[in-house]
C-alpha cells in the first residue's frame, strides 16, 4: 500500500508536493485506496483509467463527484462502486481534482535487440 500511496503522490502532477502529500492523506483517510490505486485496477479502475476516460469532458469532475457521493454500478462493469456519504463535499472536490489531472503511464521503453 505504500508503494501505491508514493505512485499516487508523483503521479499527481498538477499538484504540489504539500498538495500532492495532503491528497494522499485524503484518499487513505477516505477508504479510497481499498479500491483504486494510481495505476492498477484493484477492485474499481486505476486513477489513469478514470483520469483517461473523462480526459476532455467538461462535466466530469460533476459525474465523478456524484458517483463517489451516490455510488453506482455500469460505469466500469458489473462491480458496483459503494456509496460515499461521509466523504466531504470539499474532500471529493480536491480528490477528483487531483484524479483528473493525473497523466497517462509513459510506455515502458523497448528493450534493446540482441545481437
Amino acid at each position: 500500500m505504500k508503494t501505491t500511496l508514493v505512485i499516487l503522490a508523483a503521479g499527481v502532477l498538477a499538484a504540489g508536493a504539500a498538495q500532492a502529500q495532503d491528497l494522499t492523506a485524503l484518499m487513505q483517510k477516505n477508504g479510497c485506496v481499498a479500491c483504486h490505486a494510481v495505476d492498477k485496477k484493484i477492485v474499481g479502475p486505476s486513477y489513469q483509467e478514470v483520469a483517461a476516460k473523462y480526459k476532455g469532458d467538461a462535466g466530469a469532475a460533476a459525474k465523478l463527484a456524484t458517483k463517489i457521493k451516490a455510488g453506482g454500478t455500469g460505469t466500469w462493469g458489473q462491480v458496483p462502486m459503494p456509496p460515499n456519504p461521509q466523504v466531504s463535499d470539499a474532500d471529493i472536490k480536491t480528490m477528483v481534482a487531483a484524479i483528473l489531472a493525473i497523466k497517462p503511464a509513459a510506455a515502458a521503453p523497448a528493450a534493446p535487440a540482441k545481437k
